[in-house]
C-alpha cells in the first residue's frame, strides 16, 4: 500500500494508496481534533491542498460518542470529509490528563482508567478498546495505544514506558488482526496500523523499542512523545537516529512535528508524515508563515503596527481568491477588531503554506 519511489538528499518520495485517496510523501495533516478545523469548513480546508486530516480518538469517543458516529455511517460521512483520515490512539491525551492531574485517573499495565474532563464519568481505555474505537470511526490510518511519558521522565520510568508500549503494541496488533478478519477488509480497504516508538531522549531506548516493534510488524512507525526535551530543545539527533532504525519500506510518522523549520529538518532525515495544530492555532493568533525560498520558511505577526498600511497581498500566488485579494493591512484591521474572519484567513493562509512547503520538499 506504500511504495517508496525515490530518495533525494534524505527526503523520501513515495505513494500511499488508501481507501479514500492517494497520498504522496512527504505530507502534512492538520489536526481536526474533534472532527473539524476551527473556523473552516472542509471544502475550504481542501482548497489549501490538504489531502488528509488527523482526528482524535479520545475526544470523539467522549463527544459526540461512537453511537452517533456509527448512525451517521462512519466518521467520513459524519464530518463530510472524503479524503483519508488518520486517528490517533487517544493515548497522548489521556496520559497528559493523568500526568498533569493524578486524581484524573490511573495507569496500569492492563489499561488506563480515567474520568472524563467533560462530565467526570469513569472510562477505561485498553489497547484493544482503542483499536475497536478506531475501527468504529472508520479511519484509513490507525495508531496503537502507547505509554506516552512526559519529557522530564527519569531513565527508569522511560524504560517502563517502553516495555508497556511494546506490550500494548502486541495487543493492538492482535485486536487489529481480529477486526480485519471479522470485517473482511482486504487491499486498499484495509486501514494501515502504526506503532509508536518511545524512549525519550535516550537513543538506545528508541533503538530497542523500534527493534521490538518491527518484530511484531506494522505498516508504519511513529516518533512518540514530545519532539523536544525538558528545556524545550528540539531532539534533532534523536529524531535522526530513530528514523534510521525504521525499515526503509515502512512509513515514518513524526507525530506532533511541528514548525515549518522542524518539518524541513525532519523530511531531510527521512520522515514521511507530519501533523500539528501549529498552522491553525498560530494563525488564529495572527502569526503568518511566509516563504523566503521554496524550503526556507519565516514568519510575521500581523498584529504589528507596521502592517496597518501594508497593502501587499497575503499571497498573490494563492489558489484561494480571498488570500490573493486581501491585503496585510486588511488582515491587520480584522485582527484589531478581533474579527473571526481575520483568524479564518490567517489559518487558511498557513495551511496552504504548509501544503506548498511539503510539496516542494
Amino acid at each position: 500500500m506504500f511504495k517508496l519511489n525515490k530518495i533525494n538528499k534524505g527526503r523520501r518520495g513515495g505513494a500511499l494508496q488508501t481507501a479514500h485517496g492517494l497520498l504522496k510523501t512527504p505530507f502534512f495533516m492538520p489536526d481536526a481534533t474533534r472532527g473539524f478545523i476551527k473556523l473552516m469548513d472542509n471544502q475550504e480546508v481542501a482548497a489549501t491542498g490538504t489531502k488528509a486530516l488527523v482526528v482524535n480518538t479520545f475526544h470523539l469517543y467522549l463527544q459526540p460518542g461512537l453511537e452517533v458516529i456509527k448512525k451517521a455511517g462512519g466518521l467520513h460521512k459524519f464530518m463530510n470529509w472524503s479524503g483519508p483520515l488518520l486517528s490517533d490512539s487517544g493515548g497522548f491525551q489521556v496520559f497528559s490528563l493523568i500526568h498533569k492531574n493524578p486524581g484524573a485517573g490511573k495507569i496500569t499495565d492492563d489499561q488506563v482508567i480515567f474520568r472524563s474532563p467533560l462530565d467526570g464519568s469513569r472510562h477505561e481505555l485498553s489497547p484493544e478498546k482503542s483499536i475497536q474505537i478506531q475501527f468504529a470511526l472508520g479511519t484509513d490510518l490507525m495508531v496503537c495505544l502507547d505509554d506516552c511519558p512526559p519529557n522530564d521522565f527519569s531513565r527508569l520510568d522511560l524504560e517502563k514506558a517502553v516495555a508497556r508500549t511494546i506490550n500494548w503494541a502486541q495487543r493492538c496488533k492482535r485486536e487489529y488482526d481480529r477486526q480485519i478478519k471479522k470485517r473482511r477488509l482486504v487491499g486498499t480497504k484495509r486501514p494501515l496500523l502504526f506503532a509508536v516508538i518511545q524512549g525519550g531522549a535516550e537513543i538506545d531506548l528508541r533503538e530497542y523499542c523500534t527493534q521490538e516493534l518491527v518484530k511484531i510488524g506494522f505498516d508504519g512507525y511513529g516518533f512518540g512523545a514530545m519532539p523536544v526535551d525538558k528545556e524545550g530543545h528540539f531532539l534533532e539527533e534523536v529524531l535522526r537516529q530513530t528514523a534510521s532504525f525504521i525499515p526503509k519500506n515502512a512509513l515514518r510518522f513524526a507525530l506532533g512535528v511541528g514548525t515549518p523549520e522542524d518539518i524541513v529538518r525532519c523530511a531531510k532525515m527521512g520522515w514521511d508524515m507530519f501533523d500539528c495544530v501549529i498552522p491553525t492555532r498560530e494563525g488564529r493568533h495572527g502569526k503568518l508563515f511566509i516563504a523566503t525560498s521554496k524550503t526556507k520558511p519565516s514568519a510575521i505577526n500581523i498584529n504589528n503596527a507596521k502592517f496597518a498600511r501594508d497593502f501587499t497581498a497575503l499571497n498573490i500566488k494563492s489558489k484561494i481568491p480571498a488570500l490573493r485579494l486581501s491585503s496585510r493591512a486588511y488582515l491587520h484591521h480584522l485582527f484589531k477588531l478581533n474579527e473571526a474572519l481575520g483568524q479564518k484567513l490567517a489559518s487558511l493562509h498557513n495551511l496552504e503554506f504548509y501544503q506548498n512547503l511539503v510539496r516542494n520538499l
